[in-house]
């Protein structure tokens, strides 16, 4: 995030670039901040809010970069790109061999690098960002993994994967989000007949339906799924598996041999508090599905129905009340809330994602948490009361509770509610599939070393194993299943 314009941080990088740096100048580098559009402007319209680093601040962010020898940062990888290799190549200009060096571990960069919590992640082993004692001058990782992929596709340049001879082996891929996509990879890759089975009308699954357009765009998403197709993976669309066919039908009558299933975390969560079935209530998933997937913000070309929204409620604290408070804006809303009942440093949304929200004007309502939604006559929603909460213990996810405050009830006004507060997984596969076994939460059981099922010949990976997790992390599941699946196929 940066106030300065994108042309006025080329020059200051340019001004810095060297031939050669020692280690203590690398160290001394300052971070790059990401060039971004104007917050007064980007929230009347859905345009890409972060813009990509410049060629000079590509070169000089990756020119921080100590290159160790242990690279503790790919530690931090769950697909183990080789960080360090890949950085250096931009700090020699060789863009081509530092996408086709990502490519070797990873199919979505330009996705990866920008939703993925680096700072969660690979940028929490940095050596640079350990040396400072403060994450946030780490060398940016995801900012310069999203500056390779892009400058290649404006060049046109893609690396190709190579494809092994045909094994006459078929596999099935239920879903199209980001575990099936790797896992579909590297199927394809080893020679396999891959099809792919997506229950929505467009591929990528959270990537198109979840992720508002300024954060991703979709055609990045397209440009990605598109690599698969070109590998040879066929992708079906308006197929749920679980209704059009069952996990048993594709392996018995259709003779699919294997079965990978990523078909993710969509159910969602409500409170179980007075008022959430009142009109005016919409669980995120909802809410941005049409907005996402159906291009609700288009008002003047999409039929989807959107109500009119003008003071909005967001009920927690994650990436996805960040998605919805800020699409909430662009869709007209006057004022929009999050409310979240612990402290700011409880927050789980990424830091990033936090302050681009304040920046465009979403009001945080901290240490509140609601108690119910009142209705107005005709049972829309006109407010939320609040309970006011004080941090207690920590609980078992080490970060403290909130207990609330009695007697500290007060009313807000609102028109919308739009809950926010997780999701469980997609039971349907799990109805209709006889022999494959849940935790209590509705997560597939799996082999934690391969992600095979209890159901002999079916892998599964992503949110429906893992509950919701990160973009990266579905892609690491992907992969160490698809290993599994060859394995097991070349018998």
């Amino acid at each position: 995030m940066s106030e300065k314009s994108r042309e006025v941080l080329e020059e200051e990088a340019k001004a810095l670039l060297k031939d050669s740096y020692t280690a203590k100048e690398r160290a001394s580098l300052p971070v790059q901040p990401m060039p971004s559009q104007d917050p007064k402007q980007r929230i009347h319209n859905m345009d890409e809010v972060a813009l990509g680093y410049t060629d000079s601040q590509a070169l000089l962010e990756a020119n921080r970069c100590l290159n160790c020898k242990n690279k503790p940062c790919v530690e931090g990888c769950p697909v183990g790109i080789d960080i360090p290799a890949f950085i250096h190549h931009i700090t020699q200009r060789d863009i081509k061999a530092a996408g086709d060096e990502i490519a070797k571990a990873s199919l979505l960069p330009a996705i990866c690098g920008r939703v993925c919590p680096q700072e969660n992640q690979c940028q929490l082993y940095c050596t640079v960002g350990k040396m400072h004692k403060d994450i946030d001058q780490s060398v940016s990782i995801g900012r310069l993994e999203r500056y390779v992929a892009d400058t290649l596709a404006k060049e046109n340049e893609q690396s190709v994967a190579k494809i092994a001879p045909p094994t006459g082996k078929k596999v099935c891929v239920v879903g199209s989000g980001p575990a099936s996509i790797a896992a579909a990879a590297d199927l394809c890759k080893a020679g396999h007949k891959v099809t792919m089975f997506e229950a929505l009308h467009k591929g990528g699954g959270v990537l198109v339906y979840g992720i508002p357009e300024f954060r991703l765009p979709k055609a990045i998403v397209a440009r990605e799924l598109a690599k698969l197709t070109a590998m040879g993976v066929d992708i079906q669309t308006n197929f749920l598996v679980g209704r059009t066919r069952s996990i048993k039908e594709l392996m018995e009558k259709d003779g699919y041999d294997a079965v990978f299933v990523g078909s993710g975390a969509g159910l969602p969560k409500f409170m179980g508090i007075d008022g959430e079935n009142l009109v005016g209530v919409l669980s995120a998933n909802e809410f941005l599905t049409r907005s996402n997937l159906m291009k609700a913000y288009d008002h003047e070309h999409a039929l989807t129905p959107m109500p009119q929204i003008s003071k909005v409620a967001v009920f927690g604290g994650g990436n996805v009340a960040m998605d919805a408070a800020r699409t909430a804006l662009r869709l007209g809303a006057q004022k929009v809330s999050v409310i979240y009942r612990r402290s700011e440093n409880e927050l789980p949304a990424r830091k990033e994602e936090v302050g681009h929200a304040k920046e465009e004007g979403v009001e945080f309502l901290l240490l509140h948490n609601p108690s119910r939604i009142i209705a107005d006559e005709s049972g829309h929603v006109k407010g939320v009361e609040l309970l006011t909460c004080e941090l207690g213990e920590p609980d078992a996810s080490g970060r403290r509770s909130p207990v609330e405050i009695p007697g500290s009830e007060t009313f807000y006004e609102y028109d919308t509610v739009i809950v926010a507060i997780g999701n469980n997984s997609n039971p349907l596969i799990k109805m209709t599939t006889e022999g494959i076994e849940t935790t209590r939460k509705g997560t597939f059981v799996v082999n934690p070393d391969t992600n095979e099922t209890t159901l002999k010949g079916v892998w599964a990976g992503g949110d429906i194993v893992l509950g919701a997790a990160t973009v990266i992390l579905a892609m690491g599941q992907g992969r160490k299943a698809a290993k599994a699946m060859n394995e097991y196929l070349a018998k």
